[in-house]
């Protein structure tokens, strides 16, 4: 039998919904336990639990991460092959999230705003190997003797420390699997500003993630040049440069209104136009502080007090 630790970290007195859905596993209990990792910075706190974890397996979840009961057993069918070192799926938006946060999820899985990762917000095709774009760091494993061979995550890295790794993997050969099987439920920011604030780290980790590796994915600069158009347009004087914005938004109507014939939400569909705007803008201008920035951040301070606490060992039941 395939042993999983199941690593989640939260804040100091963060409420830790995942573990609801815990009660019903059908993993047999000798199989997993379950870390919690306390603290300020979440890479680091998933490193300090792994080193204290004890399975084959690290399944690394967010505090609000809800699992379906045989996730465990799908996961360990996964890694049956010897040459699988990553297994994750995506992570979808709950039907009780808000009309807002239904139109947050539309961005995400469409292909003018999710793009190439948007099999990460929806279930979608078979089990397949993959690369990072596919996989999210709500709802990953990796082998443990491989994830520390290759020292875990970087630290300087949050968010975007999960790509950089798979990253490193990959290069090996060795395989990573997406399993639509696998999807978590997990609700999307429940304010404009937080999704704001979330898509802008999203363009800083990437910025940073290219930084650290050397690699370059071309794709991910587009929203940054588009910014960079963007605030040009008031130095322009001549009405073809305003030939591409008017693309873009008619592109971003266009996309809109085939999510709204997909999904029939009209009232979520009609932000669409304007919160795809603000994504790329948001990621872009995300990426423009990465790059700029990052040589003067102030070092990481790997001491940060991290609390590892064990809800749940292998050789016990999940707690009532």
């Amino acid at each position: 039998m395939i042993r999983f630790s199941v690593i989640i970290p939260v804040k100091p007195g963060g409420f830790v919904k995942a573990l609801e859905q815990f009660k019903s596993l059908k993993y047999p209990s000798l199989g997993y336990e379950v870390l919690i990792a306390q603290g300020y910075s979440p890479s680091h706190q998933r490193n300090r639990a792994a080193t204290e974890a004890s399975g084959d397996i690290l399944y690394f979840l967010d505090d609000d991460s809800l699992v379906a009961p045989g996730f465990l057993e799908i996961a360990a069918r996964r890694y049956e092959n010897p040459s699988v070192a990553v297994v994750g799926g995506p992570s979808l938006t709950p039907d009780s999230d808000s009309l807002l946060q239904h139109a947050f999820g539309m961005v995400f899985v469409s292909r003018f705003g999710g793009g190439g990762v948007r099999n990460r917000y929806r279930c979608h095709g078979a089990v397949r190997a993959t690369g990072e774009h596919e996989l999210i760091l709500c709802n990953l494993s990796f082998r443990r003797e491989l994830f520390e061979e290759f020292g875990g995550f970087d630290e300087r890295l949050y968010p975007n420390e999960e790509n950089e790794l798979m990253d490193r993997i990959a290069a090996v050969d060795r395989l990573l699997i997406h399993d639509p099987g696998l999807a978590v439920e997990r609700s999307q920011r429940r304010t404009l500003g937080a999704f704001t604030r979330q898509l802008y780290g999203y363009g800083r980790g990437r910025a940073e993630q290219t930084i650290i590796s050397g690699r370059i994915k071309w794709i991910a600069f587009a929203p940054m040049l588009f910014v960079i158009y963007l605030a040009m347009l008031p130095l322009l004087y001549n009405l073809l440069i305003f030939l591409p914005l008017a693309l873009y938004l008619l592109m971003s109507l266009l996309f809109a209104l085939r999510e709204g014939k997909r999904t029939r939400q009209l009232l979520p569909v009609s932000l669409l136009p304007a919160l795809f705007m603000l994504f790329h803008c948001a990621f872009g201008v995300g990426m423009i502080r990465g790059f700029l920035l990052y040589p003067f951040r102030k070092s990481i301070t790997l001491s940060e007090e991290v609390t590892i606490r064990r809800i749940k060992s292998f050789d016990e039941s999940f707690p009532a």
